[in-house]
Protein backbone atom coordinates (compact mmCIF):
# COMPACT_ATOMS: atom_id res chain seq x y z
CA UNK A 1 0.00 0.00 0.00
CA UNK A 2 1.30 3.50 -1.33
CA UNK A 3 2.03 5.69 1.98
CA UNK A 4 0.35 8.71 0.84
CA UNK A 5 1.11 10.37 4.21
CA UNK A 6 4.89 9.80 3.45
CA UNK A 7 4.66 10.88 0.30
CA UNK A 8 2.95 13.79 1.12
CA UNK A 9 5.29 15.05 3.92
CA UNK A 10 8.21 14.21 1.01
CA UNK A 11 6.51 16.10 -1.26
CA UNK A 12 6.21 19.39 1.10
CA UNK A 13 9.59 19.34 1.65
CA UNK A 14 10.68 19.30 -1.72
CA UNK A 15 7.60 21.88 -2.33
CA UNK A 16 10.10 23.95 0.61
CA UNK A 17 13.23 22.88 -1.34
CA UNK A 18 12.04 24.45 -5.01
CA UNK A 19 10.74 27.62 -3.21
CA UNK A 20 14.23 28.69 -1.21
CA UNK A 21 15.98 27.78 -4.76
CA UNK A 22 13.29 29.76 -6.93
CA UNK A 23 12.48 26.57 -9.04
CA UNK A 24 8.49 26.03 -9.83
CA UNK A 25 8.89 22.99 -11.51
CA UNK A 26 10.35 19.98 -10.54
CA UNK A 27 12.33 18.85 -13.92
CA UNK A 28 10.81 15.17 -14.63
CA UNK A 29 12.33 13.94 -18.03
CA UNK A 30 10.14 10.78 -18.41
CA UNK A 31 6.91 11.28 -20.69
CA UNK A 32 3.59 12.51 -18.35
CA UNK A 33 1.31 10.09 -17.03
CA UNK A 34 -1.88 11.61 -18.70
CA UNK A 35 -4.78 11.22 -17.05
CA UNK A 36 -8.94 12.47 -17.84
CA UNK A 37 -10.85 15.20 -15.24
CA UNK A 38 -14.46 15.80 -16.04
CA UNK A 39 -16.47 17.69 -13.95
CA UNK A 40 -19.52 19.97 -13.33
CA UNK A 41 -17.57 23.43 -12.64
CA UNK A 42 -19.62 25.76 -14.01
CA UNK A 43 -22.78 24.42 -13.37
CA UNK A 44 -21.92 23.15 -9.31
CA UNK A 45 -19.09 24.90 -8.26
CA UNK A 46 -19.51 24.88 -4.65
CA UNK A 47 -18.46 21.47 -4.69
CA UNK A 48 -16.05 21.15 -7.65
CA UNK A 49 -13.89 23.56 -7.02
CA UNK A 50 -12.82 22.38 -3.57
CA UNK A 51 -12.89 19.40 -5.72
CA UNK A 52 -10.46 20.05 -8.12
CA UNK A 53 -8.50 22.14 -5.39
CA UNK A 54 -7.76 18.85 -3.59
CA UNK A 55 -6.84 16.99 -6.94
CA UNK A 56 -4.26 19.57 -7.66
CA UNK A 57 -2.65 19.76 -3.97
CA UNK A 58 -2.46 15.94 -4.47
CA UNK A 59 -1.17 16.20 -8.07
CA UNK A 60 1.51 18.92 -7.00
CA UNK A 61 2.71 16.63 -3.47
CA UNK A 62 3.12 13.74 -6.07
CA UNK A 63 5.12 15.73 -8.93
CA UNK A 64 7.36 17.54 -6.66
CA UNK A 65 8.22 13.80 -4.95
CA UNK A 66 9.15 12.75 -8.24
CA UNK A 67 6.05 11.63 -10.00
CA UNK A 68 4.46 8.17 -10.20
CA UNK A 69 7.03 5.31 -11.78
CA UNK A 70 9.41 8.24 -12.14
CA UNK A 71 7.10 9.69 -14.61
CA UNK A 72 4.88 13.04 -13.99
CA UNK A 73 0.95 13.05 -13.32
CA UNK A 74 -0.81 15.20 -15.78
CA UNK A 75 -4.16 15.98 -15.82
CA UNK A 76 -6.20 16.65 -18.76
CA UNK A 77 -9.45 18.78 -17.41
CA UNK A 78 -12.81 19.48 -18.97
CA UNK A 79 -16.01 20.33 -17.59
CA UNK A 80 -19.38 18.41 -18.19
CA UNK A 81 -21.78 20.83 -18.02
CA UNK A 82 -23.00 18.35 -15.71
CA UNK A 83 -25.43 16.94 -19.00
CA UNK A 84 -25.24 13.66 -19.57
CA UNK A 85 -24.63 13.87 -22.90
CA UNK A 86 -22.08 16.83 -22.90
CA UNK A 87 -20.18 14.32 -20.66
CA UNK A 88 -20.15 11.35 -22.84
CA UNK A 89 -18.71 13.58 -25.62
CA UNK A 90 -16.34 15.01 -23.14
CA UNK A 91 -15.17 11.27 -21.99
CA UNK A 92 -14.63 10.07 -25.53
CA UNK A 93 -13.05 13.32 -26.46
CA UNK A 94 -9.90 12.45 -23.46
CA UNK A 95 -9.81 8.83 -24.34
CA UNK A 96 -9.44 9.32 -28.13
CA UNK A 97 -8.56 12.60 -28.84
CA UNK A 98 -6.24 13.33 -25.75
CA UNK A 99 -4.94 10.02 -25.21
CA UNK A 100 -5.65 9.76 -21.49
CA UNK A 101 -4.82 6.29 -19.52
CA UNK A 102 -7.59 6.85 -17.36
CA UNK A 103 -11.06 9.64 -16.60
CA UNK A 104 -11.68 10.31 -13.30
CA UNK A 105 -14.55 12.69 -11.51
CA UNK A 106 -18.12 13.27 -12.14
CA UNK A 107 -20.56 14.50 -9.13
CA UNK A 108 -24.29 14.23 -10.49
CA UNK A 109 -25.68 10.44 -10.27
CA UNK A 110 -26.84 10.41 -14.18
CA UNK A 111 -23.61 12.22 -15.38
CA UNK A 112 -21.33 9.70 -13.72
CA UNK A 113 -23.53 6.45 -14.93
CA UNK A 114 -23.20 7.60 -18.38
CA UNK A 115 -19.25 8.19 -18.04
CA UNK A 116 -19.21 4.65 -16.91
CA UNK A 117 -21.14 3.44 -19.73
CA UNK A 118 -18.37 5.13 -22.00
CA UNK A 119 -15.83 3.53 -20.03
CA UNK A 120 -16.71 0.20 -20.23
CA UNK A 121 -17.16 0.56 -24.11
CA UNK A 122 -13.70 2.22 -24.35
CA UNK A 123 -12.47 -0.31 -22.30
CA UNK A 124 -10.46 2.52 -19.79
CA UNK A 125 -10.93 2.44 -15.90
CA UNK A 126 -13.03 5.38 -14.56
CA UNK A 127 -12.54 6.14 -10.89
CA UNK A 128 -15.96 7.77 -9.91
CA UNK A 129 -14.67 10.04 -7.57
CA UNK A 130 -18.34 12.01 -6.07
CA UNK A 131 -22.18 10.04 -8.00
CA UNK A 132 -23.35 8.69 -5.12
CA UNK A 133 -25.99 6.50 -6.78
CA UNK A 134 -25.29 2.91 -5.59
CA UNK A 135 -26.56 1.53 -9.51
CA UNK A 136 -22.87 2.96 -10.73
CA UNK A 137 -21.39 0.14 -8.31
CA UNK A 138 -24.13 -2.69 -8.27
CA UNK A 139 -27.09 -3.11 -10.88
CA UNK A 140 -25.25 -0.79 -13.39
CA UNK A 141 -21.93 -1.71 -12.48
CA UNK A 142 -18.95 -2.49 -14.80
CA UNK A 143 -15.09 -4.01 -14.21
CA UNK A 144 -13.94 -0.61 -15.59
CA UNK A 145 -15.43 1.32 -12.77
CA UNK A 146 -14.56 2.15 -8.96
CA UNK A 147 -16.56 4.60 -7.00
CA UNK A 148 -14.56 6.78 -4.46
CA UNK A 149 -17.28 7.93 -2.06
CA UNK A 150 -20.23 6.17 0.19
CA UNK A 151 -23.10 6.22 -1.98
CA UNK A 152 -26.92 6.03 -1.18
CA UNK A 153 -27.40 3.36 0.50
CA UNK A 154 -24.28 3.26 3.12
CA UNK A 155 -25.61 7.21 3.80
CA UNK A 156 -29.24 5.87 3.82
CA UNK A 157 -28.22 3.43 6.18
CA UNK A 158 -25.86 5.63 8.70
CA UNK A 159 -29.08 8.49 9.27
CA UNK A 160 -31.62 5.27 9.47
CA UNK A 161 -29.40 3.96 12.62
CA UNK A 162 -30.39 7.63 14.16
CA UNK A 163 -33.97 8.29 12.77
CA UNK A 164 -34.81 5.02 14.23
CA UNK A 165 -33.79 6.40 18.20
CA UNK A 166 -36.61 9.68 17.62
CA UNK A 167 -40.24 8.29 18.45
CA UNK A 168 -41.72 10.02 15.17
CA UNK A 169 -43.60 7.34 13.60
CA UNK A 170 -45.12 10.12 10.19
CA UNK A 171 -42.57 10.26 8.14
CA UNK A 172 -42.57 12.92 4.15
CA UNK A 173 -39.81 12.97 2.13
CA UNK A 174 -38.59 15.60 -0.49
CA UNK A 175 -35.58 14.68 -3.15
CA UNK A 176 -34.32 15.61 -6.18
CA UNK A 177 -36.31 13.89 -9.09
CA UNK A 178 -33.22 12.17 -10.75
CA UNK A 179 -31.21 9.08 -10.03
CA UNK A 180 -29.74 10.16 -6.32
CA UNK A 181 -32.60 11.73 -5.11
CA UNK A 182 -34.67 8.27 -6.31
CA UNK A 183 -32.55 5.97 -4.54
CA UNK A 184 -31.86 7.87 -1.22
CA UNK A 185 -34.67 8.19 -0.81
CA UNK A 186 -36.07 4.12 -1.16
CA UNK A 187 -33.05 3.22 0.57
CA UNK A 188 -33.84 5.03 3.39
CA UNK A 189 -37.50 4.16 3.53
CA UNK A 190 -36.32 0.45 3.37
CA UNK A 191 -33.97 0.92 6.14
CA UNK A 192 -36.10 2.57 8.00
CA UNK A 193 -38.74 0.40 7.63
CA UNK A 194 -36.77 -2.56 8.65
CA UNK A 195 -35.87 -1.07 11.96
CA UNK A 196 -39.04 0.62 12.94
CA UNK A 197 -41.89 -1.30 11.62
CA UNK A 198 -44.70 1.40 13.20
CA UNK A 199 -43.75 3.96 11.02
CA UNK A 200 -46.33 5.25 8.28
CA UNK A 201 -44.51 7.30 5.17
CA UNK A 202 -47.38 10.06 4.55
CA UNK A 203 -46.23 12.17 1.92
CA UNK A 204 -43.44 12.40 -0.85
CA UNK A 205 -42.10 15.43 -3.12
CA UNK A 206 -40.38 15.43 -5.79
CA UNK A 207 -39.03 18.53 -7.31
CA UNK A 208 -37.07 19.09 -10.25
CA UNK A 209 -33.09 19.17 -9.65
CA UNK A 210 -32.02 23.11 -8.95
CA UNK A 211 -36.19 24.13 -10.09
CA UNK A 212 -37.09 23.78 -6.47
CA UNK A 213 -40.66 25.56 -6.34
CA UNK A 214 -40.37 25.58 -2.26
CA UNK A 215 -43.51 27.29 -1.12
CA UNK A 216 -45.77 24.69 -3.00
CA UNK A 217 -43.39 21.92 -1.54
CA UNK A 218 -43.36 23.05 2.35
CA UNK A 219 -46.89 23.64 1.86
CA UNK A 220 -47.58 19.83 0.47
CA UNK A 221 -45.23 18.58 3.38
CA UNK A 222 -47.33 20.48 5.65
CA UNK A 223 -50.75 19.30 5.08
CA UNK A 224 -49.40 15.44 5.29
CA UNK A 225 -48.84 15.99 9.13
CA UNK A 226 -45.55 14.29 9.38
CA UNK A 227 -43.52 13.89 12.90
CA UNK A 228 -40.75 13.83 10.89
CA UNK A 229 -39.05 14.93 7.15
CA UNK A 230 -36.19 13.67 5.35
CA UNK A 231 -34.31 15.73 3.08
CA UNK A 232 -32.37 14.96 0.32
CA UNK A 233 -31.91 18.03 -1.64
CA UNK A 234 -28.62 20.15 -2.05
CA UNK A 235 -27.17 22.79 -3.57
CA UNK A 236 -29.80 26.21 -4.51
CA UNK A 237 -32.51 23.71 -3.77
CA UNK A 238 -31.64 23.05 0.09
CA UNK A 239 -30.98 26.65 0.67
CA UNK A 240 -34.64 27.70 -0.64
CA UNK A 241 -35.99 24.62 1.13
CA UNK A 242 -34.45 25.86 4.56
CA UNK A 243 -35.42 29.40 3.93
CA UNK A 244 -39.55 28.45 3.01
CA UNK A 245 -39.66 25.87 5.72
CA UNK A 246 -38.50 27.89 8.55
CA UNK A 247 -40.60 30.91 7.40
CA UNK A 248 -43.70 28.87 7.08
CA UNK A 249 -43.17 26.71 9.99
CA UNK A 250 -42.37 23.65 8.97
CA UNK A 251 -39.71 22.33 10.64
CA UNK A 252 -40.76 23.27 14.67
CA UNK A 253 -41.49 20.68 16.39
CA UNK A 254 -40.54 17.98 13.77
CA UNK A 255 -37.51 16.29 13.28
CA UNK A 256 -35.66 16.47 10.08
CA UNK A 257 -32.96 13.80 8.85
CA UNK A 258 -30.73 15.11 6.49
CA UNK A 259 -27.97 13.47 3.74
CA UNK A 260 -25.53 15.59 2.89
CA UNK A 261 -26.21 18.62 5.00
CA UNK A 262 -23.79 19.19 7.09
CA UNK A 263 -21.47 19.50 4.46
CA UNK A 264 -19.96 22.61 4.04
CA UNK A 265 -20.29 23.43 0.23
CA UNK A 266 -23.72 22.85 0.35
CA UNK A 267 -24.73 24.11 4.07
CA UNK A 268 -22.01 27.41 4.64
CA UNK A 269 -23.76 29.59 2.08
CA UNK A 270 -26.88 29.45 4.31
CA UNK A 271 -24.59 31.04 7.11
CA UNK A 272 -26.80 31.76 10.45
CA UNK A 273 -29.90 31.04 8.69
CA UNK A 274 -28.93 27.30 8.72
CA UNK A 275 -31.54 25.06 10.53
CA UNK A 276 -30.79 23.97 13.98
CA UNK A 277 -31.05 20.35 15.03
CA UNK A 278 -31.26 19.06 12.15
CA UNK A 279 -29.50 14.75 11.90
CA UNK A 280 -27.12 15.02 9.07
CA UNK A 281 -24.00 13.36 7.18
CA UNK A 282 -21.28 15.78 6.56
CA UNK A 283 -17.69 17.11 7.25
CA UNK A 284 -16.55 19.03 10.48
CA UNK A 285 -13.43 19.71 8.76
CA UNK A 286 -12.35 22.73 11.60
CA UNK A 287 -13.11 19.50 14.70
CA UNK A 288 -11.18 16.74 13.26
CA UNK A 289 -7.73 16.62 15.02
CA UNK A 290 -6.25 13.20 13.65
CA UNK A 291 -2.54 13.47 12.74
CA UNK A 292 -3.34 12.74 9.44
CA UNK A 293 -6.55 15.25 9.16
CA UNK A 294 -4.32 18.02 10.40
CA UNK A 295 -1.47 17.69 7.73
CA UNK A 296 -4.28 17.30 5.33
CA UNK A 297 -5.82 21.10 6.55
CA UNK A 298 -2.23 22.74 6.99
CA UNK A 299 -1.19 22.13 2.94
CA UNK A 300 -4.50 22.96 1.90
CA UNK A 301 -4.93 26.17 3.34
CA UNK A 302 -1.15 27.30 2.80
CA UNK A 303 -2.05 26.11 -0.76
CA UNK A 304 -4.88 27.89 -1.32
CA UNK A 305 -5.66 30.35 1.91
CA UNK A 306 -8.93 28.57 2.33
CA UNK A 307 -11.08 26.04 4.37
CA UNK A 308 -11.63 22.81 2.73
CA UNK A 309 -14.31 21.11 1.81
CA UNK A 310 -15.91 17.46 1.83
CA UNK A 311 -14.87 17.91 -1.80
CA UNK A 312 -11.00 19.13 -1.11
CA UNK A 313 -11.00 15.67 0.65
CA UNK A 314 -12.60 13.70 -2.67
CA UNK A 315 -10.35 15.18 -4.92
CA UNK A 316 -7.49 14.29 -2.82
CA UNK A 317 -8.50 10.76 -2.45
CA UNK A 318 -9.38 10.42 -5.85
CA UNK A 319 -5.89 11.16 -7.05
CA UNK A 320 -4.13 9.64 -3.98
CA UNK A 321 -6.27 6.21 -5.56
CA UNK A 322 -4.88 6.70 -8.97
CA UNK A 323 -1.05 7.17 -8.29
CA UNK A 324 -1.55 4.29 -5.98
CA UNK A 325 -3.07 1.82 -8.32
CA UNK A 326 -0.52 3.00 -11.07
CA UNK A 327 2.20 2.35 -8.53
CA UNK A 328 1.16 -1.30 -7.63
CA UNK A 329 0.48 -2.31 -10.73
CA UNK A 330 3.81 -1.09 -12.26
CA UNK A 331 2.00 0.58 -15.40
CA UNK A 332 -0.92 2.45 -16.88
CA UNK A 333 -2.24 -0.13 -19.13
CA UNK A 334 -5.98 -0.87 -18.03
CA UNK A 335 -6.32 -4.54 -17.10
CA UNK A 336 -2.87 -4.15 -14.76
CA UNK A 337 -4.89 -1.11 -13.42
CA UNK A 338 -7.90 -2.82 -12.61
CA UNK A 339 -5.99 -5.57 -10.80
CA UNK A 340 -4.46 -3.51 -9.01
CA UNK A 341 -7.24 -1.10 -7.54
CA UNK A 342 -8.86 -4.69 -6.57
CA UNK A 343 -8.13 -4.43 -2.73
CA UNK A 344 -6.54 -1.61 -3.16
CA UNK A 345 -5.98 0.48 0.18
CA UNK A 346 -4.65 4.03 0.47
CA UNK A 347 -4.75 6.70 3.41
CA UNK A 348 -6.91 9.51 3.01
CA UNK A 349 -7.54 12.47 5.40
CA UNK A 350 -10.39 10.89 7.12
CA UNK A 351 -9.09 7.64 7.61
CA UNK A 352 -8.13 4.81 5.86
CA UNK A 353 -9.76 2.78 2.93
CA UNK A 354 -10.47 -0.21 0.43
CA UNK A 355 -11.73 -0.97 -2.91
CA UNK A 356 -13.83 -3.56 -2.43
CA UNK A 357 -12.69 -6.40 -4.88
CA UNK A 358 -16.31 -7.54 -5.74
CA UNK A 359 -18.14 -4.51 -6.39
CA UNK A 360 -15.08 -1.65 -7.07
CA UNK A 361 -16.53 0.36 -4.29
CA UNK A 362 -14.91 1.99 -1.05
CA UNK A 363 -15.12 1.43 2.78
CA UNK A 364 -14.80 5.31 2.97
CA UNK A 365 -17.22 6.75 5.64
CA UNK A 366 -18.98 9.95 6.70
CA UNK A 367 -19.40 11.97 10.14
CA UNK A 368 -22.90 11.65 11.40
CA UNK A 369 -24.31 14.58 13.21
CA UNK A 370 -26.56 17.22 14.58
CA UNK A 371 -26.58 20.60 12.91
CA UNK A 372 -26.51 23.93 14.81
CA UNK A 373 -24.80 27.48 14.06
CA UNK A 374 -21.89 28.78 15.87
CA UNK A 375 -20.14 32.44 15.28
CA UNK A 376 -22.61 32.57 12.71
CA UNK A 377 -21.70 29.57 10.88
CA UNK A 378 -22.73 26.16 10.37
CA UNK A 379 -21.61 23.30 12.55
CA UNK A 380 -21.83 19.84 13.16
CA UNK A 381 -22.00 18.97 16.73
CA UNK A 382 -22.59 15.43 18.80
CA UNK A 383 -20.75 14.02 15.72
CA UNK A 384 -18.94 10.73 15.09
CA UNK A 385 -17.30 9.03 12.16
CA UNK A 386 -18.78 5.85 10.63
CA UNK A 387 -16.89 3.68 8.60
CA UNK A 388 -18.30 2.58 5.80
CA UNK A 389 -17.52 -1.20 6.27
CA UNK A 390 -19.47 -1.21 8.58
CA UNK A 391 -22.65 -0.23 6.63
CA UNK A 392 -21.96 -1.95 3.25
CA UNK A 393 -23.76 -5.08 2.20
CA UNK A 394 -21.78 -8.04 2.29
CA UNK A 395 -19.93 -8.40 -1.15
CA UNK A 396 -21.51 -11.73 -1.48
CA UNK A 397 -24.86 -10.30 -2.31
CA UNK A 398 -23.86 -7.11 -3.82
CA UNK A 399 -22.10 -9.72 -6.60
CA UNK A 400 -25.50 -11.33 -7.09
CA UNK A 401 -26.44 -7.55 -8.38
CA UNK A 402 -23.67 -7.04 -10.68
CA UNK A 403 -23.70 -7.75 -14.58
CA UNK A 404 -21.00 -8.33 -15.33
CA UNK A 405 -17.42 -8.75 -12.63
Amino acid sequence: MISTWMRRLLGIAVAGLMMATGSATVSLAADPIRLGDLNSYTRLPAFTVPYRDGWILAMEELNAAGGVLGRPIEVISRDDGGRPGDAVTVANELVIREGVVLLFGTLLSNVGLAVADVARQRQVVFIAAEPLTDAIAWEQGNRYTFRLRPGTYVQAAMLAEEAAKLPATRWATVAPNYEYGQSAVAAFKELLSAKRPDVEWVGEQWPALFKIDAASTVRALARTRPDAVFNVTFGSDLAQFVREGRDRGLFEGRAVVSILSGEPEWIDPLGAEAPEGWIVTGYPWYALETPEHVAFLDAYQARFDDYPRLGSVVGYATMMTIAAAIEKAGSTETEALIEALRGLEIDTPIGPIRYRPTDQQTTMGTFVGRLTVQDGMPRMVDWEFRDGADYLPPEDEVARLRPEG
